[in-house]
């Protein structure tokens, strides 16, 4: 079972929330908070393997509480949940730690989905904060298509780091890059080794903090 703390302002949101997830086979409530720092305080006593986390709250809102869960309990993933999509929001949110970050109009299934590949150790992304990413990524790219690339990136690297980006997986990389897994994969190995992460989620951060 995939446990999993619920944290949101709102009350009706949190129970709605809460009763959702009990729709959902496999997945465990395992309690829930009305700000990040009663959050916090539940999971010094409670196990946990993923936060949904609202953003704008009183106390201590998602991103602080975010960073700091991240720094007491490494191995709880966090996804976002909250009403904004602005690029200051996911930024800020994927700087802090968080491995995913969906809007509240996000249905039973994809909940579920964001559940299951953040305790997996993958990232996903609701379809707007993507296209958000990849619409700031490929603002930049153009601005320096004869720019040298960061840490040793070659473009070919950054574009791969581009799709990641978008959420594509290997298979769907390989069919946009008109090249094979194998080769998609070497890619990913080799950039996420010049750039010094470990997985998705950390490449996207990546591509933010570098201005990619």
């Amino acid at each position: 079972m995939i446990r999993v703390v619920v944290v949101d302002d709102q009350q009706v949101m949190r129970e709605g929330l809460v009763a959702l997830l009990g729709l959902i086979d496999g997945v465990e409530v395992a309690g829930s908070a009305g700000d990040g720092r009663q959050a916090l305080d539940l999971l010094r006593h409670t196990a946990a393997d993923v936060v949904l986390m609202d953003l704008r709250m009183p106390v201590l809102d998602g991103v602080a509480a975010t960073r700091l869960l991240k720094r007491d309990h490494p191995e709880v993933a966090v996804v976002v949940l909250t009403t904004y999509a602005d690029d200051a929001s996911i930024a800020d949110a994927l700087r802090a730690g968080a491995r995913g970050y969906l809007t509240k109009d996000a249905g039973r299934a994809e909940i579920g989905a964001a559940v299951r590949s953040a305790a997996n150790g993958q990232a996903i992304f609701a379809a707007e904060v993507s296209d958000r990413l990849v619409a700031a990524l490929e603002s930049r790219t153009v601005t320096r298509a004869k720019a040298e690339f960061p840490d040793g990136l070659t473009a070919r690297e950054a574009e791969v780091l581009g799709l990641i980006a978008r959420g594509l997986s290997n298979p769907e990389i390989a069919a946009e890059l008109f090249i094979g897994e194998a080769t998609v994969k070497s890619h990913i190995n080799h950039t996420f080794a010049k750039i010094g992460v470990r997985n998705r989620a950390e490449a996207v951060r990546y591509g933010l903090e570098k201005g990619l």
